[in-house]
């Protein structure tokens, strides 16, 4: 970790924080929630070896980066934007963007907006969904959608993260206790450990928090050392929970947002990883056939046995194989 170098740039309104390390070819990692730019730790040095320049962003919100407290300054316009404006603020024309979690849908639409800008695009656990031409029927949020699968009797995180103030406490109130549940909870540890049967999808019964539901391990899974959460808690405590959080709060305007480009494909090289165990990020079959017949060059397409949402922590070493592969084939 000795040669990464930190950065800041202005850039889309924002100050970005960024690491980076190794010099040739653009490649930008994004991350998720509720997450860092650490959770490349394993991919940038390999990355730069091969003769890279791998550079790994604090997405908005996160970080040494700026956090606005407006709800509306997290669109995927903004989120997007963001990319484009840290390629463009590091002195490049074009990049492979590599994305994971929240980074994923960011990387997809990154593609999609600017393939001018971004030759390439490599997701992990959260596959690309083709924009719809009409959005949903008027009247009708993606929240309601969301509300109408749960039922009456279940909750669902993403609709638990819409209320200013009732995610943020309840995710603060702990936050030791917070990322190491929920880094634990949706990994293939917590299948394997027989914590879970399966995956978890995300819903909980109703009138319960979200921090009920996470299962907090005696001792950690072997990907994740106390240094490591302990980075993490260090991040979270540096900017609150708000910040990722408006992210999903701003998920009823993605359909729209994304309306404009209904029908388009992903003309660009793309790959994709996923986790068996990993159900709470869409990796159904019918999520995976729909992206399969948006991405025309869809060169990589793998799930990874047994692993759950965290890949690039979980299973490092099968993540960096097949994306140097990929980088290499481009």
């Amino acid at each position: 970790m000795s040669d990464l170098q930190h950065g800041t740039l202005e850039a889309n309104g924002i100050n970005i924080h960024y690491v980076e390390q190794g010099s040739g070819p653009l490649v930008v990692f994004c991350h998720g929630f509720p997450e860092s730019w650490y959770s490349w730790r394993h991919q940038l040095p390999v990355v730069a070896e091969a003769g890279y320049r791998a550079v790994a962003l604090s997405m908005r919100g996160y970080g040494l980066t700026d956090a606005p407290h407006d709800i509306d300054r997290y669109s995927i316009h903004h989120l997007v934007g963001d990319v484009v404006g840290a390629v463009n603020g590091l002195g490049e024309s074009s990049a492979v963007v590599v994305g994971h979690d929240w980074g994923a849908p960011v990387a997809w639409c990154a593609a999609l907006f600017r393939p001018d800008m971004f030759r390439a695009v490599a997701a992990l656990s959260v596959p690309f969904t083709p924009p719809i031409a009409d959005g949903l029927p008027d009247g009708v949020s993606l929240n309601d959608v969301m509300r109408m699968i749960a039922g009456e009797d279940r909750d669902y995180y993403r609709l638990f993260f819409q209320e200013p103030g009732v995610a943020e406490a309840d995710l603060e109130a702990d936050v030791h206790r917070s990322l190491l549940g929920f880094l634990y909870s949706i990994s293939g540890d917590a299948v394997a450990n027989g914590d879970l049967d399966e995956g978890w999808d995300g819903h909980f019964p109703m009138g319960e928090t979200f921090s009920e539901q996470l299962i907090v391990p005696e001792s950690l899974p072997p990907w994740l050392t106390e240094d490591d959460l302990e980075f993490y808690i260090d991040e979270i405590t540096r900017t609150g929970f708000r910040g990722g959080l408006n992210w999903y709060r701003n998920i009823n305007l993605i359909v729209g947002a994304l309306a404009p480009w209904a029908g388009a494909t992903i003309e660009q090289p793309a790959f994709y990883m996923g986790g068996t165990t990993d159900l709470i990020a869409g990796n159904t079959p019918d999520a995976i056939a729909a992206m399969e017949a948006a991405l025309p060059d869809l060169r990589h397409l793998e799930l990874i046995e047994g692993a759950g949402h965290w890949l690039q922590q979980e299973r490092p070493q099968e993540v960096n194989q097949a994306l140097l592969a990929f980088l290499e084939g481009l």
